[in-house]
């Protein structure tokens, strides 16, 4: 059974020892504007041969989502098996999951997949179950899992019984909310009923505004529970929706790092006027460079800028030459998950414009040479030998002890400069898995390589079923013959952006996005670069 990994990051409260101090402009409010063109290079790079096996690759993948959607709920199974018979629905869904068909469903109407007749009633069967599913009602925001057949809260997974104590997540909720924020833009006669979901979702209830001790804007917490939990679940009470409503039980840990999946949320409530803007600018780069955090993956090396008032330590990660803002555990989806939504090339090219084609470039250097798996693309999947895992490159990941890009789990040492010396910074990898998605992800940024790559995986590695690419494959010759929702969605966002003219962005990135997201973190200069 596949379960959410949840990296519980540190929420200790050194602050960062400034090099350089450099001041940002205030903040502007300028007109919204268009989101601008696509990335350069990509139109260069593929050829018309390219785009008919994009789309091709996308008619498969969307045909794992039609066989995974109950017909009568609309809502997506978590997974199906390889061979797509309805009888292998996973019997329980997510907030996520339900995201990924809707917007998945957009990209597949633009790229001409489907009608618009189908899109519309497709998503409006789907925007009528929600509406009648069981929610934290005091912040609007959906449970973890559901039955697809039924739209009925779960409270123990199906086949197995193990008990659920239901929880509420931030992340998830992002995703899903970002979902609706696409559906109402792309399609005018479900805009009410996405809005109305919309509007009822308050993600101040995840934002713990002192979780910086009150010197520093807050950070949002990893969910929480309703009803007090096992206590082997670390969890805290509190309320930060309503303080004078019932007690909410919070994750112990925070999201407070920036360079993850979770800054969706951040982007949500923000765009919602429900988090402070300053809170984007409270996040971690990285940690600090002082010996205190010398458990973490690498030393960082950067410099201190000023925005909004805020000292930010500006750290990189070093892979060969190449410098970059690290992701937890050096994932594709990390890093370029939430960019398939805010166009955050075009929008902040001094830090993300820098960021994610080095993150690409890292993930195709390690693949091919430094593992020489000769495939490249890393990220969470399901294991090809059973279960699931967290693939990533480890050394552009902030967390010491992967995500791995092999079975083995070969882990990368190189120390922490004079603090601690490394135990091994050179190893053998062993049987590398690489995961489809990660390198449609990747398609902006490398879109040659990324089309290479991936024809190989289906015509060399035979990584290829019904509907699409499998989950992941081992470059011994393994795949895990199954579909996820999640994984599925973000090829389709990815091709929706792609063949669909920018079909993601363009829905997701208006109004009020564009007004408060955009000059927020275009002022924003990372020291990544190629050195």
């Amino acid at each position: 059974m596949r379960k959410r990994l949840v990296a519980a990051v540190t929420g200790a409260l050194l602050a960062a020892a400034p090099a350089a101090v450099a001041t940002a402009a205030p903040l502007p409010t300028g007109p919204t504007g268009p989101t601008g063109p696509a990335p350069s290079g990509i139109n260069a790079d593929l050829t018309r041969a390219d785009r008919q096996e994009l789309r091709r690759w996308a008619a498969d993948t969307w045909a794992s989502f039609e066989a995974m959607t109950d017909e009568t709920t609309g809502l997506p199974a978590d997974n199906i098996e390889g061979d797509l018979d309805p009888a292998t629905r996973s019997g329980y869904t997510s907030p996520t999951n339900i995201g990924a068909y809707l917007w998945s469903t957009v990209a597949a109407r633009d790229i001409g997949l489907i009608s618009r007749t189908e899109a519309r009633e497709r998503m409006a069967l789907t925007l009528d179950t929600l509406a009648g599913m069981e929610r934290h009602e005091p912040s609007g925001m959906f449970y973890n899992w559901y039955d697809e057949a039924t739209g009925a809260k779960l409270v123990e997974f199906p086949g197995s019984g193990e008990v659920i104590h239901p929880f509420v997540s931030t992340v998830d909720n992002g995703w899903f909310a970002a979902a609706l924020m696409v559906v109402r833009s792309a399609e005018p006669r479900l805009r009410a009923q996405a809005q109305d979901l919309l509007d009822g979702m308050n993600f101040a209830f995840f934002h713990n505004q002192d979780a910086r001790g009150g010197d520093l804007p807050g950070w949002n917490r990893g969910g929480f529970w309703v009803d007090e939990p096992p206590a082997e679940q670390c969890n805290v009470p509190g309320n930060y929706g309503d303080p004078a409503g019932a007690p909410l039980y919070y994750t112990c840990h925070h999201y407070d790092l920036l360079n993850s999946e979770t800054r969706i949320a951040v982007y949500v409530g923000i765009a919602l006027g429900q988090i402070p803007q300053e809170a984007y600018y409270s996040l971690w780069r990285t940690f600090p460079d002082t010996c205190d955090w010398d458990w973490a993956e690498q030393q960082p090396i950067g410099t201190t800028r000023s925005y909004l008032g805020i000292d930010v330590y500006e750290g990189t990660f070093a892979y060969e030459d190449l410098h970059m803002v690290p992701t937890w555990g050096g994932s594709m989806f990390e890093e370029l998950m939430p960019d398939l939504f805010v166009p955050e090339q075009r929008w902040a090219p001094d830090s993300w414009g820098a960021n994610h084609p080095l993150a690409v470039q890292a993930h195709i250097r390690h693949g091919l040479d430094e593992a020489g798996y000769g495939y490249w693309g890393f990220s969470p999947a399901s294991n090809p030998f059973g279960g699931y895992n967290a693939y990533g490159v480890d050394v552009i990941g902030m967390q010491s002890d992967g995500y791995f890009s092999d079975i083995e789990g070969t882990d990368v040492d190189g120390g922490f400069g004079d603090c601690r010396e490394g135990t091994n910074p050179e190893p053998e990898f062993g049987d590398g898995v690489v995961t489809p998605h990660a390198a449609f992800l990747a398609i902006p940024y490398a879109p040659r390589e990324a089309v290479d790559n991936l024809a190989g995986i289906e015509d060399e590695l035979g990584a290829y079923g019904p509907g699409g690419f499998y989950d992941s494959v081992a470059v011994s010759g393994t795949a895990a013959e199954r579909y996820l929702s999640l994984d599925q969605g973000m090829i389709l966002g990815a091709l929706g952006n792609v063949l669909g003219h920018d079909a993601l962005h363009r829905y997701f990135a208006r109004g009020e996005v564009a007004h408060v997201i955009r000059p927020l973190i275009g002022m924003e200069e990372f020291s990544s670069g190629v050195f």
